[in-house]
């Protein structure tokens, strides 16, 4: 079972995002060498397909970057209501926000929190301003923490 501290939540952010940068310039280089070589050499027509190739291949690139955006910040927001749940949580049971670990980095009904070696199911009210905590006992206890 994998557990994520305050720290990885609040500095882990899931932008993997770099490949998809990086194929984006080399297609956008591409085509402007293809372009440059079809308008020196106009009777030579596969500079025009290869460029036409590329800017598709560009296409394709950018709406998968704009779905990677879409979802890391969705991905974000709902990691930015976990901070502060932990911090009450840390709060209400009087110890620091370091020794409080969650099995998720979303807020939902049904994570499980992890206070000092004891485990508690949350149960979020249908508006998600208030909780309780049930004690629960966890099957497999190996845990992957993720700081």
């Amino acid at each position: 079972m994998t557990f994520y501290t305050i720290s990885y939540l609040s500095n882990h952010q899931h932008m993997n995002q770099l490949f998809n940068y990086i194929a984006i310039i080399i297609f956008v280089l591409l085509i402007a060498v293809m372009a440059f070589l079809y308008l020196r050499h106009r009777l030579i027509i596969r500079y025009r397909d290869l460029g036409i190739i590329f800017f598709l291949l560009l296409l394709l690139f950018i709406g998968f970057q704009v779905t990677d955006m879409e979802k890391s910040t969705t991905q974000q927001s709902q990691t930015t209501q976990m901070i502060p749940f932990i911090k009450a949580v840390a709060r209400d049971h009087n110890v620091s926000p370091q020794k409080v670990v969650v099995n998720s980095t979303t807020l939902t009904d049904g994570i499980l929190v992890r206070i000092e070696d004891r485990d508690y199911r949350v149960n979020l009210s249908q508006t998600g301003d208030n909780y309780t905590l049930t004690r629960a006992h966890v099957v497999n206890h190996q845990v992957n923490l993720m700081k």
